[in-house]
């Protein structure tokens, strides 16, 4: 089992947590590993804890008075958000530390769940990182992606074919989200080919025979239940002069390929270059979260063509090249960008093996730069 970054055992000394990812970044291992016989485990998968707790959530209670826990388990819990009200009066009255797992932020965010007015904070686990992975195989990686169980497998294609219909039937279906499915799978399709792109949803409509306002809650969708997330640009209050529209990010790169159908990434290609960019965006959002630096992500690009990849606050500007040869004309964007905002690191990430920094622009293997992010280098300074 590999060791994971995110501690949960040390936000749980401080708050209860909140614990959202996909199904299948490893929550349920997550625990075993950093809270074996620690907790006391309500896994609302398990028939008998749903069927009980589902017409009786008072009951959690009784169950939590007798087990003596300090430190209480409730996967899975927007299968009954009702039972956050007894959460919330059991953090409250006894004193307990609650960690709360869900795949789903749709019923909890959007079915007027007791959120617990702040007495829990929120943590997100990402697929498999950089640092968490001995021996990083960058092609296996931008192949099959991070899932734990994909990564690890013998058989990669076949555990992420069964992924994708998985949340089809179960996410999506089980759960009445759309109405017509066979649609909703062209829009998956559809979303993939234009992942990391920046968005047009008249376009994307008008390929599927729906309405604009139907793509958005497609993309809604996707976003409650943690499979992707949208990027918003960077503006300055009051400038025309950078876009508007924001990109869209499956959450792991071998879903997306699969969604895809791609079996073949070749280096050298412009989508070699597309998945190199969207595993450092996956890498970035993942530090975010598990550093708790609590900074947006976004991207930024003017009418005029000038872009960076991401930007973290106004800590770290990122552009990505798939290259193994970088140079100054790649930089344009992160020159272009000091006009407007001023940015603490400014950096070119490749395969370049050469590390040097060039007019203020850190040149970086991606290797150098991915350890210096999970050790924090990048935002000293900043108080989590």
């Amino acid at each position: 089992m590999l060791e994971r970054a995110l501690k949960i055992k040390d936000l749980l000394s401080k708050k209860s947590i909140f614990l959202l990812g996909p199904r299948g970044t490893g929550k349920t291992s997550l625990i075993k590993q950093q809270l074996s016989n620690q907790a006391l485990i309500v896994n609302l998968l398990s028939s008998d804890f749903y069927f009980r707790l589902s017409t009786r959530p008072a009951e959690l209670v009784q169950i939590v008075e007798s087990s003596k826990h300090k430190i209480i388990v409730i996967d899975e819990v927007q299968k009954i958000p009702a039972l956050l009200d007894e959460v919330h009066n059991l953090i409250e009255e006894k004193n307990l530390r609650f960690l709360l797992t869900g795949s789903s932020a749709r019923k909890l965010r959007r079915g007027g769940a007791n959120l617990l007015g702040g007495r829990a904070w929120d943590a997100t686990l990402s697929p498999l990182t950089f640092q968490e992975i001995p021996s990083f195989d960058l092609k296996r990686y931008l192949r099959f992606g991070g899932l734990p169980a994909v990564y690890l497998s013998d058989f990669p294609d076949e555990e992420l074919n069964a992924y994708v219909n998985t949340y089809l039937t179960e996410e999506i279906a089980a759960e009445g989200l759309v109405r017509d499915l066979p649609r909703f799978a062209r829009f998956l399709q559809k979303s993939a080919l234009s992942n990391g792109m920046i968005l047009n949803f008249s376009e994307i409509a008008s390929d599927l025979g729906v309405s604009p306002t139907t793509v958005r809650e497609y993309y809604r969708i996707l976003e409650d239940t943690l499979v992707g997330h949208m990027i918003e640009p960077l503006r300055k209050s009051g400038s025309r002069k950078e876009v508007s529209t924001a990109k869209f990010y499956f959450f792991d790169i071998g879903v997306s390929n699969t969604l895809r159908g791609v079996k073949n990434i070749e280096e050298g290609t412009p989508y070699f270059g597309n998945t190199f960019e969207q595993f450092i965006g996956q890498e970035l959002r993942a530090a975010i979260s598990y550093l708790r630096l609590h900074l947006p992500l976004n991207f930024w690009r003017t009418h005029s063509q000038h872009e960076v990849d991401f930007v973290i606050g106004d800590m770290l500007a990122v552009e990505v090249k798939a290259t193994t040869s970088a140079n100054m004309r790649m930089v344009k964007g992160l020159q272009s960008i000091n006009v407007s905002f001023k940015i603490k690191h400014r950096c070119l990430i490749s395969r370049d093996p050469v590390e040097r920094i060039e007019d203020g622009i850190n040149f970086l293997p991606y290797q150098s730069f991915l350890s210096k992010l999970w050790r924090g280098e990048w935002f000293v300074g900043i108080k989590n």
